[in-house]
């Protein structure tokens, strides 16, 4: 179960993104005036995409952001460079942000929820495509389990300056329906 990311979230927020095994991937600052100026606005509705949390037993236990490709022009051009990105195409990024529920599958289950909920409530969304660091085993294992399957492999701009540009792309596209 997901529910929309509120300004009262943040500071919890910023525990998570301090925390070492989310820092090292999302590498994203935590000042207040940080996250306000990149999650106020999804927040707000003011900006494309959302920023959702992933709840168990009502309990937020991981953060999962979903927007279109073609609302981050520079992003869906990185993309591109390396793979087909059908019309109406999203993109996820996703972290369990309490480090004793790491390694348990759980962020297997939020990719696997999202991309349920997409299916669900965007009936216009062809594919998700995710962009993972060659360097994070871990996260391109969970969209494996998840269901994902690889489709290209080259650089993008990492979120860490520290990693080498050389990205895994996954994709799952819509399931068929069956009619008649």
């Amino acid at each position: 179960m997901f529910r929309p990311l509120t300004r009262a979230d943040f500071p919890l927020l910023h525990r998570w993104l301090d925390r070492p095994h989310v820092a090292r991937w999302w590498n994203h600052e935590t000042t207040p005036e940080a996250l306000e100026r990149d999650f106020g606005g999804t927040t707000d509705g003011t900006e494309p995409g959302e920023d959702l949390l992933a709840l168990v037993d009502g309990a937020p236990v991981g953060l999962v952001q979903r927007s279109r490709l073609a609302d981050f022009a520079e992003y869906e051009d990185e993309f591109a460079a390396l793979t087909e990105v059908p019309d109406g195409a999203v993109t996820i990024d996703y972290l369990v942000g309490d480090p004793a529920r790491v390694g348990r599958g759980l962020g297997t289950e939020m990719i696997r929820a999202v991309v349920v909920d997409t299916w669900a409530i965007r009936s216009d969304v062809p594919a998700v495509l995710v962009a993972v660091v060659a360097a994070n085993t871990a996260s391109w294992r969970a969209l494996e389990k998840a269901g994902f399957g690889r489709v290209a492999e080259g650089p993008m701009e990492p979120d860490n300056p520290a990693d080498d540009p050389l990205h895994f792309v996954y994709r799952i596209d819509r399931p068929a329906t069956g009619s008649g």
